[in-house]
Formats: C-alpha cells, structure tokens, sequence
C-alpha cells in the first residue's frame, strides 16, 4: 500500500528499494547501507553504491521483475520522478512511501518523515540543522547583491521547457535571489526563445536577463549556449549544476556554496 505517514508502517524496515536519486543520497547519509538493497540506474551517489547495488529499473521505467526478486519490506518513491501507474502498481504487494517535495520546507519535511521510518531521527536532526545554518548564510549576501535578476532555468530542448513556480528549483532559484520569469506557471512550462525574451514583463522592458541551462535531465552544453547566445544577445546565459538546484536531501549541504559562487561570477 501506499502510506499515508510514516507510524503506517509499523516496523523499521530492512530491505529498501529507493526509485529516486536524491533519496538514494538521503539513505547514505543516514548510513543504510546494509538496508538499501536496490536502487535506479540514475542513482549516482554515492557512487560505490552505484556500482555495487542491484538496479531496478529507471525512474520511470521500473524493473518489476528485479523488485520481485529484492522482495523489500520497503520502497521509496516521489510524486515527481516516478510514473503513478507504475506506483500504483508497486503498492499492491509491497510498502510505498511516496513523498511530494514543492519546495524547501517540503525537502526539509521529506528528511524527517524519512527518517522517522528508518529510526534515524537523530542523523536528520543534525542534517536539517546544518542545511538551514547554510542557507541562512547565503541569503543575506545574495538578497542584497543580486539584484533580482530576471532569470529562466531550462530542463528541457525540443521543445524548451523551463521551471514555475510550484517546483523545488524555483524555490532554489529564490534563494538565490533569482527572480523566475515563469513563477506564474506551473510545473515545467513549455517555452520558446521568443517567450524567453518577454516573458512575464510589461511591453517596452527588456526579456530574460540571465538564462540557466541544467545539467539534467537535459545535458545542455557550451554549444547549445553559443546557439542561443545568437538569438538572446541581451541575456547571460550560463550552464548550471541540475543536482545542486533539484536534488532534495543531503546534497542540499552542498548548494549554498555552489549558490555563492554562482552568483559573484554574475
């Protein structure tokens, strides 16, 4: 079944499958290993547990059949990264806890409810103590010297899709002090170059100042910012770290830094 919290379980669980990431991550820092005893191809972090842990499947493309074989007494799942019928599917044999993160308080509540099921509410105690101190340091200086910045992050090429502003990265974004241009929509819009350059502004103002392309799921490169750099002349465009602004979890700890650095080189 799918649970509804994390006291629906009854038992501390020793068998995990994680289907996402992030979460993957999560597992490791609360030092799981011996419990987490399946994972997804995209699952590269840490990346001995890449190599050594058995693959279920892609995100969205679960293997049943490896699942069945692992037998887990749990499973790890997200609202976002995995496909609902294939959850669904799951919860009629085994455990599934599916979390829903929007926004920075949801990652936060994510790592608690996790590790209320896995009985290491002490580790997220310590790791949500120290995301906060760190985020709590950038957005003094970045508030003050960015400058809201009118700013697109792209995810996707053909077509382009860009963040709104019910998602975890535009909550980054603002963190940041990045002001998103498509925070009046939802989800993962659907844009154009010619979007790119009005977006969201009042007739006569200049488009998109700054333009983010992630480095997943689509792996933008230098040659797709020298193409767009042709038809956005008035807009820095720069590649970005996709996990430091989408992973929710540990690998919070690591962007506010990456945030700082990004932002002086503007």
């Amino acid at each position: 079944m799918i649970l509804q919290k994390p006291s629906d379980l009854g038992y501390i669980p020793k068998k995990i499958v994680s289907l996402v990431p992030s979460q993957t991550e999560l597992l490791y820092y609360f030092g799981l290993e011996q419990e987490t005893i399946g994972i997804t191809k995209f699952c590269v972090h840490p990346e001995v547990w890449f190599q050594t842990k058995p693959k279920a499947g892609g995100t969205k493309t679960i293997n049943f059949d490896v699942i069945y074989q692992l037998q887990p007494d749990l499973i790890i799942a997200n609202k976002e990264e995995n496909v609902k019928d294939q959850i669904e599917q799951l919860a009629l044999t085994y455990n599934v806890w599916l979390t829903d993160v929007n926004n920075f308080a949801d990652a936060l509540a994510m790592i608690k409810d996790l590790a209320c099921l896995t009985a290491k509410e002490k580790e997220a105690d310590t790791l949500i103590k120290e995301i906060n101190s760190r985020f709590d340091q950038l957005l003094p200086k970045h508030q003050t010297t960015n400058h809201k910045l009118k700013t697109a992050y792209l995810i996707w090429r053909n077509p382009y899709m860009a963040v709104g502003g019910d998602t975890f990265i535009n909550d980054m974004l603002l963190k940041c002090g990045f002001e998103n241009v498509f925070a009046n929509k939802t989800r993962y819009p659907e844009t154009t170059v010619t979007a790119l350059q009005t977006a969201n502004l009042p007739t006569g103002q200049a488009g998109c100042q700054l333009l983010l392309l992630s480095s997943e799921p689509y792996p933008f490169k230098q040659k797709h910012i020298d193409e767009l750099s042709v038809q956005l002349p008035n807009c820095k465009i720069i590649l970005v770290d996709g996990e430091l602004f989408s992973w929710y979890g540990s690998r919070m700890l690591l962007s506010p830094d990456y945030f700082m650095n990004l932002v002086s080189s503007l």
